[in-house]
């Protein structure tokens, strides 16, 4: 029997699909591994990869030729939290692709010479539960203009004089 030339066009077709749709690789796919016991997931994030431990984002992996001094680890971290987190990664830093001199997010460089020590102990303060690394993903925020919009008390009518 004579095979359809249809199936294997769909097929052809198929193959090509998944050729074209292959992952990139996971940038320092070791912490992934030292937070294995959490059951860690990803999801693309600022086209980095943010990794969600225990329903919380707690790190983005990031291995990218533009803007290479922010390769690295990024703690999901918030302000109040820096000095102390600083004293265990003394090379942490803001990163400056985000344009702010200080933020929210902070990077342990893939620069730094004790980049995968503290890479790891970083997953270590994950495990633990420390509350200095990761948030609660919250709901998006409305655009700054509608906020502004929103704020302003509402004009009065001028009231006409008769006469």
């Amino acid at each position: 029997m004579p095979k359809s030339r249809r199936k294997s066009a769909f097929s052809t077709l198929e193959d090509t699909f998944f050729a074209a749709t292959k992952r990139k690789p996971v940038p320092h796919e070791f912490v992934l591994e030292a937070l294995a016991s959490l059951s860690p997931w990803t999801r693309p994030m600022f086209g980095c990869l943010a990794v969600y431990a225990a329903e919380r984002i707690v790190l983005i992996l990031r291995d990218k030729p533009d803007h290479a001094d922010d390769n690295g680890v990024w703690l999901c971290t918030a302000h109040e939290h820096h000095e102390s987190l600083r004293r265990d990664f003394p090379n942490m830093r803001s990163i400056h692709l985000l344009g702010k001199k200080v933020t929210g997010w902070q990077v342990l460089p893939l620069n730094a010479p004790d980049f995968e020590e503290a890479a790891l102990r970083a997953c270590e303060f994950v495990l633990a539960g420390d509350p200095r690394i990761g948030k609660m993903p919250g709901m998006k925020r409305a655009p700054a203009s509608k906020l502004k919009k929103t704020a302003k008390p509402a004009k009065r009518a001028k009231k006409r004089k008769r006469g």
